[in-house]
């Protein structure tokens, strides 16, 4: 299954194409950020994130697009921003007749590290093991994008059904299954491998 993950912004737009097979394992296709300046007018700039949002799609041809859902924020600018771009993003996938899939950033952060509080580079640090990349993918909005094609992916896996508006399985946390005498997902466990390894190289 190809996704097509976007993080939305309006200075900069993260935009990753994974695919994602039966096994859980995951390929990079290709990952990019589509910026726009700050200083330019508001139309001119959505346009250009959604055109860059719409080659990318016509070019990689994804089954599904997912997207960070807007959440609050005490900056009202950037939620606005944010909000904006997810609703480009949204058309351009209602255009071409693909499945959205909407996660927040806890959602995302449980589905690739097991943990819905991870930092952004723990988060970076699990998406390049999980593709397989040699460095950590840059700047955050690039693994943030990645990271949200994965979780789709995945959870479209378990899910086995439409993926817009479907709810997964909440994420246990690892305290949660210690108490109940689980062991790590695999999630999980894939991070703790990534630990291992990064203290090796030290």
């Amino acid at each position: 299954m190809r996704i097509l993950g976007i993080d939305p912004g309006l200075t900069r737009c993260g935009v990753g194409v994974v695919d994602v097979y039966p096994d859980r394992s995951a390929r990079l296709v290709d990952v990019q950020v589509v910026r726009t300046s700050p200083t330019a007018e508001l139309h001119h700039r959505l346009l250009a994130v959604g055109d860059g949002i719409e080659e990318l799609v016509d070019r990689h041809r994804p089954c599904v697009v997912a997207i960070e859902r807007v959440f609050a924020q005490d900056n009202l600018s950037t939620v606005m921003g944010v909000a904006q771009i997810t609703g480009v993003a949204l058309v351009g996938a209602a255009r071409r007749g693909l499945d959205v899939a909407l996660h927040t950033p806890s959602e995302v952060k449980a589905a690739v590290t097991g943990y819905g509080q991870a930092d952004k580079k723990q988060v970076a640090t699990m998406v390049a093991r999980i593709l397989g990349l040699d460095e950590l993918p840059t700047p955050a909005d690039a693994s943030d994008a990645l990271a949200l094609a994965i979780c789709a992916g995945w959870r479209a896996g378990m899910s086995r059904a439409g993926i817009a508006g479907t709810p997964a399985p909440a994420a246990r946390s690892s305290v949660a299954d210690a108490a109940a005498g689980a062991g790590p997902t695999a999630a999980q466990a894939a991070w703790l491998a990534a630990e291992r390894a990064q203290r090796g190289r030290r």
